[in-house]
């Protein structure tokens, strides 16, 4: 299996401490209704850091159950324990799911020989196309472009999330990798960028919002119209910025509750935005038509 497209990495709605199904079962099918290509349940936008595991794959099973096989639904697996991340990959792939996220080991940055080992092991335990996640700027480690071309080696890594934010990044992974591997955009704010160099796809935190601006922005990528594209492009760019003014998932969390679609409710150390960004997030979100 193959993945491409616009994709979400969906919020983990809560309420009272535990998560909120009836809202994400809502979530899910307003993304599909919107034309999304794709879900990501329980990525880091999902809360992933503080979510525990049996809570983690109730999520994902609930994503897997209400999704219905009408789009793919990735599996956040990341964890910065090799044996941490097998255990959450073949609980992710009971759950149901058709791929994983598997994101670089957090915080202790481990050679690039060993995020190919981890990878590898993680990989094969798993039985499920993955999706590589580097996302340097919170991780502190950093994915290079020769280890991805050596992870083609690893016949279930399909695809990779390119969060660097580096256009040229992503042209060498291309350069290096050819079509062997999907690169997709991790970072809203170069989706339209990778495209022009040959990405295949985002997964991204703005569609949690506006599934449909982004969904239309990849389709008319593949159907070749980039003016169409790009007038998409800076359409989204004011909400993106304000969606990432304070670290991710806070903002957008912020605005699907200003939308009635969730609760305002995130787990700790994140607290919910300060009352200016909110503000801001509403009358963005009220010139915008989204509420």
């Amino acid at each position: 299996m193959t993945f491409e497209g616009a994709m979400t990495a969906l919020v983990t709605p809560l309420r009272n401490g535990a998560v909120d199904k009836p809202a994400l079962a809502a979530l899910v099918e307003e993304q599909i209704a919107a034309g999304i290509d794709g879900l990501v349940a329980v990525g880091t936008t999902g809360e992933s850091a503080t979510l525990p595991p049996p809570e983690h794959i109730a999520v994902v099973e609930h994503v897997v159950q209400v999704a219905n096989k009408r789009v793919p639904v990735i599996g956040g697996a990341g964890a910065n324990s090799t044996a941490e991340a097998i255990e959450l990959s073949r609980a992710c792939r009971d759950a149901g799911a058709d791929g994983l996220l598997h994101v670089t080991p957090y915080y202790n940055r481990p050679t690039q020989d060993g995020m190919f080992r981890h990878f590898e092991a993680a990989t094969k335990a798993g039985g499920l196309p993955v999706i590589l996640y580097n996302v340097p700027g919170r991780t502190a480690c950093d994915l290079l472009p020769a280890t991805v071309e050596r992870l083609c080696a690893v016949d279930d890594i399909v695809a990779i999330k390119e969060a660097t934010g580096n256009t040229v990044r992503a042209s060498e992974i291309i350069e290096r990798c050819g079509d062997r591997i999907t690169v997709m955009s991790g970072d809203d704010f170069t989706t339209f960028p990778l495209y022009a160099v040959g990405s295949r796809g985002v997964i991204s935190v703005v569609s949690n919002v506006a599934p449909k601006w982004m969904a239309d922005m990849w389709d008319a990528v593949a159907a070749g119209d980039w003016t169409r594209a790009r007038e998409l492009h800076y359409k989204i760019l004011p909400l993106t910025r304000l969606l990432f003014a304070e670290p991710n998932p806070i903002p957008v969390k912020a605005a699907l509750a200003i939308m009635g679609r969730i609760g305002t409710e995130i787990r700790p150390p994140m607290y919910e935005c300060s009352p200016e960004l909110r503000a801001r997030l509403e009358e963005q979100l009220r010139t915008e038509g989204l509420v």
